[in-house]
Formats: structure tokens, C-alpha cells, sequence
């Protein structure tokens, strides 16, 4: 006998196979919910389950380790300011940001990018950069652009400040307005090196101009105004 819907249709009866083909596409489909449901899951929700969780100590903590590229510069940068912009409703500024760097450098726009975030996120909370391992080329402005005063560095980790590199190939006159561009790259970090330590760009120049990377022990990056004491 077949079966009949509400309207008196008739149906054809489904057989065991087509059953097993429902049941396998629901659960397809659930599976595919929950990876949307994972996608979707906000900033804040990562830092620490909302902006209650943010403002805790451990959330506020941001580790940076690799090298300086597009897509870690796009994650570091919208962590910082998020947890800039989270605070109590009582408190005159956010609570300090703990940023871990471990890198031999990377790409010098993306270190820009995240220079300029960083003294913008200052205006609402302190920085608190801290070196590890080792903190090179890109990675030395990162870390001398903490909020003075509370920059630190492990007593093993290694500095190294070098010249802007660049690598281009095409016609001669390509290549003269890319060194214009690299030459202009370079006087902005030793401007910003200037601002952020206790070298002059004297000084910072004299380093560059050795045409060899320089390395730095964490008490001579002190000396210098990279970092301000040694992590204990």
C-alpha cells in the first residue's frame, strides 16, 4: 500500500538507500554549520571569550613569532587595536597590552604599518613590548616602540639593526626611482629609530653604514634605548 500526504497525493515510498543518502547529507550539512559557526567567531571571542575576557591580564598578552609578513602584520595590527578599545566604563585608559616579539625581520612597509598602530594604540594604553629569542632588522623598531620605560628584553636574546634591503630587477630607470624609494624607507627608519631610542641618526647611520648586520647582546640594545631592562 503506498503511503499519502495530507492532500491525498500519492507518495512513493523512500528506500534504504535514499534514507542513507539524507541522513549522510544532514549530517554534512551540520558539519558545515559548525565550521561557519567556527569562522564566524569574532576577535574578541580569540582574546579571551568577549570583552569581558579581554580585559583579563592573559588575554591582553600578544605573541608575535615568524617573520614580519602581510597576514601576521593584518592579525598583530587588529589585535592591538581592539584591546586598546577594551576597557571598564570607569577606567580613564585601557589596561597595558603585553607584546611578545621573536623575529629576524620581514617586509619594512608591514613594519611601518604596525609602528604606526602601535603609537596610535599608546594614546589609549601602554605597550609593553617584550624581546625573545632574537629581535632583528624589522623587529628592532617593533620593540623600541613600547611605552618607555616598560620595554624589556631577555638577557639571551639577540639584537641586530642592519640597512634597508632591497632587490629589484628591470630597466635603468625602474631601478633608479626603486632606489629613491628604498633610500626614502631607510631615512624613515632611522628617523623613528632616532624618536624611539637614545641613539641619534648619527649614530643610528654610523651603524649602517659598517655594511653589515649589527649585533646587539640585550644589555648593549639597553644601552642604546631599544629596551629598557633585562626580563626577570
Amino acid at each position: 500500500m503506498q503511503n499519502l500526504t495530507k492532500k491525498g497525493k500519492k507518495t512513493k515510498k523512500k528506500t534504504k538507500e535514499e534514507i542513507t543518502e539524507e541522513e549522510i547529507s544532514e549530517e554534512c550539512s551540520v558539519e558545515e554549520e559548525s565550521e561557519e559557526s567556527e569562522q564566524q567567531m569574532t576577535l574578541m571571542d580569540l582574546l579571551g571569550g568577549g570583552a569581558g575576557g579581554a580585559k583579563s591580564p592573559e588575554a591582553r598578552s600578544i605573541m608575535f613569532v615568524g617573520e614580519v609578513t602581510e597576514d601576521r602584520a593584518a592579525d598583530l595590527v587588529s589585535a592591538l587595536l581592539v584591546l586598546s578599545q577594551t576597557k571598564d566604563p570607569d577606567a580613564e585608559r585601557a589596561e597595558p597590552i603585553k607584546l611578545y616579539v621573536s623575529t629576524y625581520g620581514g617586509s619594512a612597509d608591514e613594519m611601518f604599518g604596525i609602528y604606526d598602530v602601535i603609537n596610535f594604540c599608546k594614546k589609549f594604553c601602554d605597550i609593553e613590548t617584550i624581546g625573545l629569542g632574537k629581535v632583528m632588522s624589522a623587529g628592532t623598531l617593533m620593540l623600541a616602540s613600547g611605552t618607555k620605560g616598560k620595554r624589556k628584553i631577555g638577557k639571551h636574546c639577540r639584537v641586530m639593526i642592519h640597512a634597508v634591503n632591497a632587490g629589484q630587477v628591470g630597466d635603468i630607470f625602474n631601478l633608479q626611482n626603486e632606489l629613491e624609494q628604498t633610500v626614502g624607507l631607510q631615512d624613515s627608519y632611522i628617523q623613528a629609530m632616532s624618536h624611539e631610542t637614545n641613539m641619534t641618526k648619527r649614530q643610528i647611520q654610523t651603524l649602517i653604514n659598517r655594511k653589515v648586520n649589527v649585533y646587539l647582546t640585550a644589555e648593549e640594545a639597553i644601552e642604546k634605548g631599544l629596551a629598557d631592562e633585562i626580563l626577570e
